[in-house]
Parts: structure tokens; C-alpha cells; sequence
């Protein structure tokens, strides 16, 4: 459910039946240069972007495999929560 441009009495009675049903919530909305949203997501899964940590052998602190882990972009690994 998406609300905008209502009390805040409606926003909260809505937002408790769809808390209650399991039914995704947003409201928000804009007055000039300011405005607000919020999200009732209750229980949901996402996916969080790591980085990998990089394994450094023993002795190289420098060199051309030093450099090169260095230069490379770092990767990154997808975590789910």
C-alpha cells in the first residue's frame, strides 16, 4: 500500500491493518524543500553487498603481486539477511 497526502491518524490506522495482514506499507510526502517517507516492510529478506577480504600470502607486502592487488578492484560478494 502507498499513501501520501493524508492525516497522520489515517497513516497510522492504515499502516496497523497492513502490519497486522503481512502487507507491505509507504507513506510519505512533500512540502516545499522538505518532505518524509517511511517504510513498514515488517519481516522481508534482502541481499547486502560485501567485500571480499583479500588473502595476502606470506612475505609478499611488496612487489608486482603486492601492486597488482592493490590496482585490482576489490571484489565483492552478495550476502542475503
Amino acid at each position: 500500500v502507498c499513501l501520501t497526502c493524508c492525516s497522520r491518524e489515517s497513516m497510522l490506522r492504515i499502516n496497523q491493518i497492513c502490519h497486522k495482514n503481512g502487507i507491505k506499507f509507504f507513506t510519505g510526502d512533500v512540502f516545499g524543500y522538505h518532505g518524509y517517507m517511511f517504510a513498514d516492510l515488517g519481516q522481508h529478506e534482502f541481499v547486502e553487498e560485501k567485500p571480499k577480504v583479500a588473502k595476502v600470502s606470506a612475505g609478499v607486502e611488496d612487489g608486482p603481486e603486492a601492486k597488482r592487488a592493490r590496482l585490482e578492484p576489490p571484489e565483492t560478494t552478495m550476502v542475503k539477511k
